[in-house]
């Protein structure tokens, strides 16, 4: 049965203290144990910021960390992505995989940023319709580039979600209306950057797609999932 938007709004008003909760929880474990990369540094770039997303997808961040000084010292700006040559590419990507998809949809962002000196348009559409630019980099872009409150929704936040407030209904997460809307209504209020890398951070850090750690984490007392899985080891 499909849920309409509406039937939906009014699911998650339900759950609007569970959100506040989630947000100040979140928050406050952030500040404490919240990790630390180049692209998050208060000074980083529109460049780092938006390069260092598209090599994140599918590829861990500790991953992505231990390269990405030299990666940067090498493609400092657009126009060092837009001359690279496929090669040179692959000696930095290869070993975090899908570096043929990576290389390509950088050297031709490189070469459209170029062109525009920088400066990324400020609606989605026109931000989709960039070379190698999804739903995913779209949103970081609108986030990290413009202040507008949107998701870093991939299977990662996505878990973190579910756990808490119940399944979504569609496999794919980019056309879920349940995700989309829990997202934005849980990162809408309050930091946006920080409730986003927060998420992402207790997805990689404690809830785990495999023995997650529940006594841990900050969200347990408001978590459906720690609450079943804790009886389920009771009996």
């Amino acid at each position: 049965m499909t849920v309409t938007h509406a039937q939906i709004e009014a699911k998650l008003a339900r759950h609007a203290s569970r959100v506040r909760a989630l947000r100040k929880l979140i928050l406050a474990w952030f500040r404490r144990e919240g990790r630390a990369f180049r692209w998050r540094d208060a000074d980083a770039s529109n460049y780092v910021r938006v390069v260092s997303e598209i090599l994140l997808q599918r590829t861990r961040a500790d991953t992505v960390a231990a390269f990405f000084p030299r990666f940067l010292k090498r493609f400092p700006g657009w126009g060092h992505l837009a001359a690279a040559g496929e090669e040179e590419m692959r000696a930095f990507l290869e070993p975090i995989g899908l570096w043929r998809r990576k290389a390509s949809s950088l050297r031709a962002l490189g070469q459209e940023m170029q062109r525009r000196k920088g400066r990324f348009p400020c609606t989605r559409t026109e931000i989709e319709a960039l070379p190698g630019i999804g739903q995913y980099i779209a949103n970081a872009i609108l986030l990290l580039c413009h202040g507008q409150p949107q998701p870093l929704l991939d299977v990662n936040m996505a878990r973190v979600l579910e756990r808490i407030f119940g399944p979504r209904q569609m496999v794919d997460i980019r056309y879920d209306p349940y995700l989309q809307i829990l997202a934005r209504r849980v990162v809408g209020k309050g930091n946006p950057v920080k409730l986003n890398w927060a998420i992402l951070d207790l997805a990689a850090m404690i809830c785990t797609p495999r023995d997650p750690k529940c006594p841990q984490c900050p969200l347990v007392s408001t978590c459906k999932f720690a609450r079943t899985r804790s009886r389920a080891l009771e009996t």
